[in-house]
C-alpha cells in the first residue's frame, strides 16, 4: 500500500520540481541561505504538487485502464478506493498550503493555490478531455514551483519571477509532445485530445518550436537581467540551441519514433542540467 501511496504523487514529476523551486530559491537568495526557509518551502511545495498529482490520479482512473502505462496503477486495478484516494489529496493540499501560508510566506500560499488549481480543475477537470489547449494552459501549473521558490525569498513577483516562469513554461509543451508522438495510438485509443491525435504529428512538430525557441529567449534574459553569469549563458545557449536545431530537424525525420525518444531525452535533460547550473552559477549580491 505505501508503494502505492508514493506512486500516486507521482514521484519523477516531482523530483524534477522540486529541482527547479530548488533553483528559484537560490537565484533569489544570491548565496545568502535561509534554510529553514529552504526547507519548509520545499516540503510545502511537495506536499502542495503531491496533492495535485494524487487528485489527477483520481479522476483520471477511467482512462487509465485504456493506457498500456497507466493500468497498472492502484486506481484502475482496485487496490486502492476512490474517496481514499481523493481524502489522500485533500489532507496531502491542505498540509502543503498550510505550510506555505504559515511557515513561508502568504505569497507562496497562493502561488500554491493557484498552482493546485490550474491543474487540478482547468487541466484534469476541464482542457485535458476537451482541449489541445491542455498541454499549454496545464503548463501555467508546471511552471509554479521555480516562482514559489524564488517569491519565498523575495516576498514579490518581480522579473526574476516572470523569467523563472518562462522557463518552465516554455519547456513543458515540447517536453510532453514529444512523449505523445510516441505514445499517439494510445492516446488516441483512450479518448485524450492530445495535439498529435487531434492536428497529426508533422503539426505537433511544428508547433513545438516556437516554444523551444523562446525558451532560448527566456534563458539569455535570465543573464541579461544580471541573475546568472556568463557560464549560465554560455551552457543554456548551447543546450536550447541544439534542441531547437534537433525539432527542426524533426520536420524531414523518416525514424518518427527515434526522433521523438531523443528529443525527450533532450527536455528532460536540459531541465536537470540546466538548474543545477542556474543554482552553482548564480551570481551573488
Amino acid at each position: 500500500m505505501f508503494k502505492d501511496l508514493v506512486a500516486l504523487t507521482k514521484p519523477r514529476i516531482i523530483r524534477l520540481n522540486l529541482i527547479a523551486a530548488f533553483g528559484g530559491f537560490w537565484v533569489a537568495s544570491h548565496w545568502r541561505i535561509d534554510w529553514w526557509l529552504l526547507a519548509w518551502m520545499l516540503l510545502g511545495t511537495t506536499l502542495t504538487m503531491a496533492a495535485a498529482c494524487v487528485f489527477n490520479n483520481y479522476w483520471d482512473r477511467d482512462f487509465d485502464t485504456k493506457m498500456a502505462r497507466t493500468q497498472d496503477r492502484a486506481l484502475p486495478q482496485g487496490r486502492l478506493k476512490p474517496s481514499f484516494v481523493l481524502g489522500y489529496s485533500i489532507v496531502l493540499g491542505i498540509l502543503g498550503l498550510g505550510i506555505l501560508y504559515l511557515l513561508v510566506n502568504p505569497l507562496s500560499f497562493w502561488l500554491g493555490l493557484l498552482g493546485m488549481f490550474v491543474y487540478g480543475v482547468v487541466y484534469t477537470i476541464w482542457l485535458k478531455r476537451s482541449s489541445t489547449w491542455s498541454t499549454s494552459v496545464g503548463g501555467i501549473s508546471g511552471a509554479m514551483p521555480p516562482v514559489i521558490g524564488y517569491c519565498a525569498v523575495t516576498n514579490e513577483v518581480d522579473a526574476g519571477a516572470w523569467i523563472l516562469f518562462a522557463l518552465l513554461f516554455l519547456w513543458q509543451p515540447p517536453h510532453f509532445w514529444s512523449l505523445t508522438i510516441r505514445r499517439v495510438e494510445e492516446y488516441r485509443a483512450a479518448g485524450f485530445p492530445v495535439l498529435p491525435v487531434v492536428k497529426g504529428i508533422l503539426r505537433t512538430k511544428r508547433q513545438m518550436i516556437p516554444y523551444i525557441a523562446l525558451l532560448l529567449v527566456a534563458s539569455i534574459l535570465l543573464y541579461t537581467y544580471d541573475y546568472v553569469g556568463v557560464f549560465y549563458l554560455v551552457l543554456s545557449v548551447a543546450i536550447v540551441g541544439a534542441w531547437l536545431i534537433h525539432a527542426i530537424s524533426g520536420l524531414r525525420a523518416k525514424d518518427t519514433d527515434k526522433w521523438a525518444k531523443m528529443d525527450f531525452l533532450f527536455s528532460v535533460n536540459y531541465l536537470m542540467v540546466m538548474f543545477l547550473v542556474m543554482i552553482l552559477d548564480t551570481n551573488g549580491v
